[in-house]
C-alpha cells in the first residue's frame, strides 16, 4: 500500500517562512508555499545525498541495508536528511546509490510512486522528486559525483552525506555561497565531543577537563554547494572526493566554509544510532527544524 509522505513541505504558515525568508514581510503571498516561491525562485536547486558506500563501522546494520536506510525511529536516515532540507523549499533530490541500490528502491517502490517505468524516480509527495541513481558498488565519492552530473543541467548543486544531521539554515548556506566567487562551500563544524580533555605542561596535568565540544577543530560536517566545474577535478571512479578534488580547490582558494556552530551529528556506528534515536524520541531532536 502506497503512503503519503509525512514530510514538512506545506506544512507552515506564511508567518513560518518569514523567518526563513525575511523578505517576505514585503511578498503578498496568500499560503506558505506562495511565500516560499517568491522568496526561493531557485528552489529547483538539486540535492545530491551520497548513499553508496558500505558503511563497514556499523556493519551490525548495514549488512542488511545501506547506511542511510537504517532507521531512526521507524523512518530512514536518508529521509530525515530529505525534511532538512524540505524546510527551505528544496524539493528535488538524486540519491547517489551503490552498496545495496535495491534496498533504496524497494523501499520507494512499496512506499510511494515510480513516475518513469525506465528511470528510478518516485513521487514522494508535496512536489517533491527523488530519484536514485546507480552509482556503482564501488565508485568512489568523486567518481559518484561526476558520474551524477551528467542526469542534470544546474550550474550550482546541493551535495551532503547520507549519514550526518544538522539543523543547519540551508538559505544562509546558499545566501554565504552566493557572495562569493569560489567554487565550492562546505559546512563546517564542530565535531561531538567523544573524550576528556587533558592540558598539559610538560608531564603534569595543568588542566583535567570533561567532554567539551569548544575544543574540538573545524571538520567538513558536509552540507556542500558546489559549481558544477568541479567535475574538471575529478578523473574517475576511482577518485576520493575529499582527496584531490576538495584539496586541489583548496588549494586554489576556490574553497569556502560556511561555519555552523549549532547541532550537527554523524551516524558512524551504533552508539551514533542510539543516540540519535535517544534524541528524537525526547520530543525535540536538533535537527528538526520544521
Amino acid at each position: 500500500m502506497k503512503i503519503a509522505y509525512q514530510g514538512i513541505a506545506g506544512s507552515y504558515s506564511e508567518s513560518c517562512a518569514k523567518e526563513v525568508y525575511p523578505e517576505c514581510e514585503t511578498i503578498s503571498c496568500k499560503t506558505f508555499d506562495e511565500c516560499f516561491d517568491m522568496a526561493n525562485k531557485d528552489s529547483k536547486i538539486k540535492t545530491l545525498i551520497l548513499a553508496g558506500g558500505k558503511g563497514t563501522r556499523i556493519a551490525e546494520e548495514t549488512h542488511l541495508l545501506p547506511k542511510p536506510m537504517i532507521n531512526l525511529n521507524n523512518k530512514p536516515m536518508l529521509l530525515h536528511i530529505v525534511d532538512i532540507y524540505l524546510r527551505f523549499n528544496i524539493r528535488e533530490f538524486a540519491i547517489l546509490a551503490g552498496y545495496k541500490i535495491e534496498k533504496i528502491n524497494e523501499y520507494f517502490i512499496n512506499n510511494f510512486e515510480r513516475v518513469s517505468d525506465k528511470e528510478s524516480i518516485y513521487d514522494i509527495g508535496e512536489g517533491v522528486s527523488v530519484e536514485v541513481l546507480d552509482t556503482g558498488e564501488d565508485t568512489m565519492t568523486g567518481g559518484r559525483i561526476k558520474r551524477a552530473l551528467d542526469y542534470f543541467d544546474d550550474e550550482n548543486f546541493f551535495l551532503t552525506y547520507g549519514d550526518g544531521l544538522a539543523n543547519i539554515n540551508i538559505a544562509s548556506l546558499k545566501d554565504f555561497h552566493s557572495k562569493h566567487d569560489g567554487l565550492a562551500t562546505v559546512t563546517a563544524v564542530k565535531p561531538p565531543a567523544r573524550f576528556g580533555s587533558l592540558l598539559l605542561e610538560g608531564s603534569v596535568v595543568k588542566k583535567f577537563g570533561e567532554k567539551d565540544q569548544a575544543y574540538e577543530g573545524w571538520i567538513n560536517g558536509g552540507f556542500f554547494i558546489i559549481n558544477r566545474s568541479i567535475a574538471d577535478y575529478i578523473s574517475d571512479d576511482s577518485t576520493v572526493f575529499e582527496k584531490y578534488p576538495m584539496e586541489q580547490v583548496s588549494k586554489e582558494d576556490l574553497l569556502f566554509a560556511f561555519t555552523h556552530n549549532g547541532f550537527w551529528h554523524p551516524m558512524d556506528t551504533l552508539r551514533d544510532k542510539t543516540h540519535l534515536e535517544k534524541l528524537w524520541t525526547s520530543g525535540k531532536p536538533p535537527w528538526k527544524v520544521w
